[in-house]
């Protein structure tokens, strides 16, 4: 009885995460390179249930001999074992201005790679982000939409004269023609080693090599949209909250049952 409470609550303990990161998906549906997570939901171990028993053998001892039958397995509950970010390329929304930066990913010698724009964290280390909502600031930086630094191909800061600017093919910064700096293309064969950090930054472990040409395209003047699939997300929202519902019903159910044996099977009449 006390095993089915603990695997109904981790199934809503784990319907409960998805359903936070679905909403969370939801809410960055509008946000610039934002990437949609996926849960990775993982069963604890499975028991084995045997039954034991003994048979008596019919001998001047009485010979007893033990037996075990099995019953077969018992799922013991689930968990949300990660969350996932999906690499997938979001749509492009023309914004007209200079500095909004649409990153589009070429053709990657791995199959599991990204690409992503370079820019310093606020402990001075690399971060990537595939937000090219950019801006240029008081002392002429270009920075993210939320005060980050982008850095160039040599992991520097980007300081311009201007916010009047054009791009080359690879990604150079063009002031009337003349190349002032060069954006900062990183690349990982292993999208998933990569770790959301807020700000719609990602950190890695390892230091991402820089992109080679081919592998990425930028448009000047257009954000690469989230790849939220808002219906698709509220659908599976729903279901999320559903499986919780039936898990709650389940718990209320053993918690019935456990009140019957302790007030009304377990009760000494005098």
């Amino acid at each position: 009885m006390f095993r089915g409470f603990y695997t109904v609550a981790s199934g809503m303990l784990s319907q409960q995460r998805k359903t936070e990161m679905l909403t969370n998906n939801i809410s960055n549906a509008n946000t610039p390179g934002y990437k949609a997570d996926t849960a990775a939901m993982r069963a604890f171990p499975e028991m084995l249930m045997q039954r034991m028993d003994s048979k008596t053998v019919p001998t001047d001892n009485r010979l007893s001999l033990p037996l075990h039958r099995s019953i077969g397995s018992l799922n013991t509950g689930v968990y949300m074992q990660e969350t996932i970010p999906t690499f997938t390329q979001g749509d492009l929304q023309e914004t007209g201005n200079a500095t909004d930066i649409a990153l589009i990913t070429g053709t990657l010698p791995d199959e599991g790679g990204a690409v992503l724009f370079t820019v310093e964290g606020d402990g001075g280390e690399e971060r990537y982000t595939r937000n090219g909502n950019f801006t240029v600031n008081g002392n002429g930086f270009l920075t993210t939409n939320s005060g980050h630094y982008v850095l160039d191909g040599n992991g520097e800061r980007i300081q311009l004269d201007s916010d009047e600017f054009s791009l080359g093919d690879n990604g150079e910064i063009l002031v009337n023609g003349a190349q002032e700096s060069s954006l900062g293309i990183a690349y990982t064969g292993n999208a998933q080693d990569l770790v959301k950090e807020g700000d719609g930054l990602f950190s890695s472990e390892t230091a991402l090599t820089p992109a080679q040409a081919g592998t990425f395209t930028m448009v000047q003047g257009q954000l690469e949209r989230s790849n939220v699939d808002a219906s698709r997300s509220m659908t599976d929202m729903l279901s999320s909250y559903r499986a919780f519902e039936a898990n709650q019903k389940v718990l209320q159910a053993y918690d019935r049952s456990m009140d019957k044996a302790a007030n009304e099977i377990g009760r000494v009449n005098g």
